[in-house]
């Protein structure tokens, strides 16, 4: 693939402004300034940089953030910053989407991906892709409540009961809650309907795939093939 079309594939601009960033010489393939828009590369593995910034091509985005609270899950937000704050401005021009939604409140792992397939497969209910989340609750927890939670709760407007995969507490007020649905404000409704409240709310894991440790608050990285192979395979 040529160099000006190796930037535009990752969000550099228009064809026009990836040309001129090369002629300009502010790109470097390898660690060695590059000024032909149309000199070709492997792309497999490839690594270049900008304006000294360097930057792997992947033909999709698959990146995992740990989401902070105060920050909506949306390109046009109504109230707080757009997760899309916390990214490079070049996954946008790629039309990177978060993969389901976490409220404004809500901290963990949020995925978001330009490979539309990929969206799909994790936001459809069909999927069940099991998610877990670590919830603050108000009052203490007791084994009614947990009880209810794994049997299943009637959420209000819905017809058929919303169950918990699993459920067990941590702590006196500390919550571990797995379900396979995405609804609106799913877990803190299914904890009101089990007789507590949710204070706060972390997602630790999708599928297979943890939180890492080493993912400060608002940070995000690349998903390698272990990574989304784990996601996919829950174990």
């Amino acid at each position: 693939m040529n160099l000006e079309s190796i930037l535009f594939s990752q969000g550099f601009g228009t064809r026009r402004q990836c040309r001129g960033l090369i002629l300009d010489a502010r790109v470097a393939v390898a660690g060695q300034p590059c000024a032909d828009p149309l000199a070709t590369f492997d792309t497999a593995g490839l690594v270049f940089s900008v304006d000294g910034s360097p930057w792997p091509f992947h033909t999709h985005a698959y990146l995992a953030l740990n989401k902070p609270a105060g920050y909506e899950c949306s390109r046009d937000p109504q109230h707080h910053l757009s997760v899309f704050h916390l990214l490079p401005p070049q996954f946008a021009a790629r039309n990177v989407q978060c993969v389901g939604r976490l409220d404004q409140d809500t901290t963990g792992l949020l995925l978001l991906s330009d490979d539309g397939q990929f969206v799909h497969a994790f936001t459809s209910p069909k999927r069940k892709v099991p998610k877990v989340y670590v919830a603050t609750t108000r009052h203490p927890l007791d084994e009614t409540q947990l009880q209810a939670l794994r049997e299943g709760v009637l959420l209000h407007g819905e017809r058929e009961p919303s169950a918990a995969v699993a459920a067990h507490a941590r702590g006196e007020h500390e919550l571990e809650l797995s379900v396979l649905e995405g609804k609106y404000h799913q877990v803190k409704r299914m904890v009101a309907a089990a007789g507590n409240r949710v204070e706060a709310l972390h997602r630790e894991r999708i599928g297979g795939f943890a939180l890492p440790e080493d993912l400060a608050p608002g940070a995000w990285k690349w998903l390698d093939a272990a990574a989304l192979d784990a996601l996919r395979n829950p174990g």
